[in-house]
């Protein structure tokens, strides 16, 4: 469920939402790594990050749109490649088992709670990025599985849900940097979401 070794344009195919949420992480970070880094056009990477981080002061001034746009912006390497690993993961089995509009409403609900709630219980001068809220709401959503929908997750994985979901919620408390309240909030979205998000979904003895 969890093992990526499709042919590269199999992926592309079957998982259009999750390669197209990669794609555009991918890409945005790459004009702010290439524009800032190597000088091509500093003036134009703060720009782009001014616009898209979650500024609280800003939001509550009327800039409503980074309560979206912060989970499409990375501004480390690590924090990329991160989140980006979980998205290619663990991605693309709930994008087959929702469909795609439907797992594009829980990436991006998940996401925006998240912003959401950070917008309430951080400061005005608070500011974040990165797509870890959606991220943990995607956990959120497995836990769910794994604890009502049993016949929806092979056992095999189910343990490998529990082990990881542990290993990401105690990692939120050790580095430093972390928006612990966006992951936890993303989280908990994820698992208050996914019965509506799973209420016709059927298990199908193909599914692998």
């Amino acid at each position: 469920m969890f093992i990526r070794n499709e042919p590269f344009r199999f992926f592309l195919k079957h998982y259009p939402v999750t390669s197209l949420i990669l794609a555009v992480n991918l890409l945005i970070f790459l004009v702010l790594y290439i524009s800032g880094t190597w000088h091509v056009a500093p003036v134009f990477a703060y720009n782009v990050f001014q616009f898209m981080v979650g500024s609280n002061a800003m939001i509550l001034q009327g800039a409503w749109w980074q309560l979206i746009t912060p989970i499409f912006l990375h501004i480390s390497f690590s924090h990329f490649l991160f989140n980006a690993f979980s998205i290619f993961l663990f991605a693309p089995a709930l994008e087959a088992l929702l469909g795609r509009l439907k797992f594009l409403l829980a990436f991006l609900g998940t996401g925006i709670i998240a912003n959401i709630a950070v917008l309430f219980l951080e400061s005005p001068g608070f500011s974040h990025n990165g797509a870890s809220g959606a991220v943990f709401g995607l956990f959120g959503i497995y836990l769910y599985l794994v604890i009502f929908r049993k016949e929806l997750i092979p056992r095999p994985d189910q343990t490998i849900i529990i082990v990881l979901l542990v290993l990401g919620l105690i990692s939120s408390f050790l580095y430093p940097n972390i928006d612990i309240k966006g992951h936890l909030t993303g989280f908990l979205a994820g698992l208050a979401l996914a019965p509506l998000l799973f209420l016709n979904v059927r298990f199908r003895s193909s599914r692998k």
